[in-house]
């Protein structure tokens, strides 16, 4: 992914506009279901949960093989639209396919149209729990429990960023226009290129996205909030030989702040030293958080195997989970490469491994039979 600021755009009015057609969207999907008695019961062969691109590859593939999967594409699920990250983004340049770019919200638009064109039930509802205890599954969500013989994982994963004045997406903050978490996705953007840039983080992700904006930052500083990385030794060495690279320790950001008149995009950054509590200004063009991610499988209840970090686990070369018959695709289960393009290709074998495994399903009843 990666976003290019426009001047003449009024991002306010862009981001008003993004949640009035999800909400209208919304209030089309319970006025068409409005009859419908509440905690409604349906059963399908598979459930996807998730809105992103794994979660409508996988309805797509799904479909077309006509499983008739039910997908739960969440309402405003971890503070975003659903769609996740890619609706938070502006020009998505590095997806096959659209050589001259295109908006992140109107290519998850676009994704789901797809979804619905092959037969996929969308509803806009956020799973709160689930029963992976027993087959069939179930799935509970704000008016539905479904009841399904497979299901898919496609929840995701969160950039976590820091609360400070000028950190938001709001008027009066500067994410999507200059500060970022993802510098693979955004660091080429002409904005970046030959300009001052900052990552805030001590560990790997730090390190590396650091090495990486080297390529297009005029000089990259790397402010950490401790002494000393918690990276490993051999990421540190790459870093700290770098001549682009600067560190500015025992430091955090308390405000990023607007350039030029219009002070639309981020000219700069107010510096605590937390030892001295000086504060001082460091002039950047970019910023990007690199302190992890937070994958969304808090609703699981520890039913599936989860990692260390909270991601689903996965055995190597599939997308099969701990439970037989659950599938887990995207960056819900990926703490490397969290790309548009990977979460789609893993929802494709997702959906190929579970129309695999209800063909097994089928087998064993025709037997029993």
């Amino acid at each position: 992914m990666k976003f290019r600021f426009c001047p003449n755009h009024n991002w306010s009015k862009l981001f008003t506009a993004a949640r009035n057609f999800v909400g209208a969207r919304r209030a089309s999907t319970s006025s068409a279901s409005a009859a419908m008695a509440d905690n409604q019961i349906l059963k399908t062969k598979l459930c996807i949960i998730g809105s992103g691109p794994a979660a409508h590859t996988a309805a797509v593939y799904a479909a077309r093989a006509e499983l008739k999967p039910i997908l739960f594409e969440g309402w405003m699920a971890n503070d975003i639209a659903p769609g996740g990250q890619l609706t938070t983004t502006t020009d998505v340049e590095n997806f096959p396919g659209f050589p001259e770019g295109i908006m992140g919200g109107e290519l998850m638009e676009r994704c789901r149209q797809q979804s619905l064109r092959f037969g996929t039930e969308i509803f806009t509802e956020t799973v709160s729990n689930v029963d992976f205890s027993a087959r069939p599954f179930r799935v509970f969500a704000e008016s539905k429990t479904v009841v399904a013989d497979s299901i898919i994982v496609a929840t995701g994963a969160v950039a976590k960023r820091l609360p400070f004045t000028g950190s938001g997406d709001g008027p009066d903050g500067y994410w999507n226009r200059g500060i970022s978490a993802c510098a693979v996705c955004d660091g080429a953007a002409p904005i970046f290129r030959n300009k001052p840039l900052a990552v805030i983080g001590g560990g790997d992700s730090a390190m590396e996205e650091a090495n990486f904006l080297t390529k297009y930052g005029s000089e990259v500083y790397i402010i950490h909030r401790r002494d000393s990385f918690r990276a490993s030794k051999i990421m540190q060495s790459k870093a700290l030989s770098n001549s682009k690279i600067k560190v500015i320790w025992n430091s955090a950001v308390v405000e990023a702040y607007g350039e030029g008149d219009s002070k639309r995009v981020l000219g700069g950054l107010k510096v605590k030293n937390l030892v001295t509590e000086e504060v001082s200004d460091l002039k950047v063009n970019g910023l990007f958080f690199a302190i992890g991610h937070e994958p969304a499988t808090k609703f699981l209840d520890g039913q599936l195997e989860l990692d260390s970090d909270g991601y689903v686990v996965t055995k190597p070369g599939t997308t099969k989970t701990s439970v037989e018959g659950v599938f887990a695709a995207g960056d819900v289960q990926d703490k490397k490469y969290r790309q548009a393009i990977t979460a789609a290709g893993t929802g494709c074998m997702a959906a190929l491994d579970a129309e695999h495994f209800l063909q097994g399903i089928g087998l064993q009843q025709d037997k029993s039979d």
